[in-house]
């Protein structure tokens, strides 16, 4: 199995991993019609508490329990043995060991089982929740992130890596295209007395998960962050929250023409995820996007670059929402994404031509 390296984005829309749909029918066929050539499963945390983002991949990690509490790991307890079971499948490169139960994840279980009719993608999307947040949001018996445990940060890594395989894997099996997106949306927090950690220890976490990766990469933060250290990464796509972000990432300019010049590529994340969307339109989301491109070629990032390498998508994951209103923001993405679509590639082509 291999993913393009070569892919070309063409501002196709791509959507991001929560739906608020309790129906897992609906919330499947939705993601298939709406973005046919990179359709992605839904994570429906409606549907049930284990498919909360966290949750969704805590399958065997050493000692975890769900409750009131949320995830913990009691170190009081002997976890050698569970820690052992892991470290092994790790070293085995036993995908298995990162398997997502049916329970867990039912739109994946959906795609996978053939339910979905996938109408033949370009590139097949999935999701896994990233080691920081979710380092810092599983706690151990003193309400203490897991994250600054040494031997459980290293598990951490190593768990979340096979997890992301396995899945890399299992959708592999219905087109040999794949992305795998990390979500990080504690890396708002990064730099903060709430996140203390050093670049490095960010980047080697990170790595770890993308190393048992063949296909395509990505990772998406939801809010402002360093973006120096995520587009320092190996991956191919760097997902933010366009819409109140973008011109952040101007901050970062020599980063930014980096990442693109060795073929990176940017989901601007510019269709609210929210009630703004009920406010914007097309032409007003598209004036907005084109501002934060401007911002980044005045600081000299070749225009050439950033229009070859878009996706576009909402701004953030729509769990939380009504399901008409991300019903609107997943139509507006689409909408974003065939005018932005005929202004850079058929409008240029056309430009070019004539």
């Amino acid at each position: 199995m291999s993913a393009p390296r070569e892919f070309e984005a063409a501002w196709r829309p791509i959507a991001l991993g929560s739906l608020p749909h309790e129906r897992v029918e609906r919330a499947t066929q939705l993601t298939v019609d709406t973005f046919r050539d990179l359709p992605n499963w839904p994570q429906l945390p409606r549907r049930s508490h284990l498919e909360n983002m966290y949750v969704q991949f805590s399958e065997r990690f050493p000692g975890v329990t769900v409750g009131t509490q949320g995830l913990v790991v009691d170190r009081r307890r002997d976890l050698d043995q569970d820690l052992e079971q892991l470290y092994l499948a790790y070293l085995e490169n036993d995908t298995g060991y990162g398997r997502i139960s049916p329970s867990y994840a039912a739109g994946l279980e959906a795609f996978l089982s053939g339910k979905v009719n996938l109408r033949s993608p370009l590139v097949i999307k999935g999701q896994v929740t990233g080691p920081i947040s979710w380092g810092l949001t599983v706690l151990d018996q003193n309400r203490r992130p897991i994250l600054y445990d040494e031997v459980l940060a290293d598990a951490v890594g190593k768990h979340l890596r096979l997890k992301a395989a396995w899945q890399e894997e299992a959708l592999a099996s219905l087109c040999p295209n794949t992305l795998i997106m990390v979500d990080e949306p504690y890396m708002a927090s990064y730099g903060s007395a709430f996140v203390a950690l050093s670049r490095n220890q960010v980047l080697q976490l990170l790595e770890e998960v993308l190393a048992g990766l063949q296909g395509l990469t990505g990772v998406h933060c939801c809010g402002n962050t360093d973006w120096s250290i995520l587009l320092s990464t190996s991956v191919d796509v760097l997902s933010i929250d366009a819409y109140d972000y973008a011109h952040t990432l101007s901050l970062y300019a020599q980063d930014v023409a980096r990442f693109l010049a060795r073929g990176g590529i940017i989901a601007w994340g510019i269709a609210p995820a929210g009630p703004a969307v009920e406010t914007e339109t097309v032409e007003s989301l598209v004036a907005r996007l084109e501002e934060a491109i401007g911002l980044l070629v005045a600081k000299e990032v070749p225009r050439e670059a950033i229009v070859k390498a878009g996706l576009i998508s909402p701004s953030c994951g729509l769990g939380t929402l009504t399901v008409p209103l991300a019903e609107r923001v997943l139509a507006v993405t689409v909408d974003v994404a065939a005018e932005i679509r005929h202004r850079y590639i058929i409008g240029d082509a056309h430009d070019r031509d004539s």
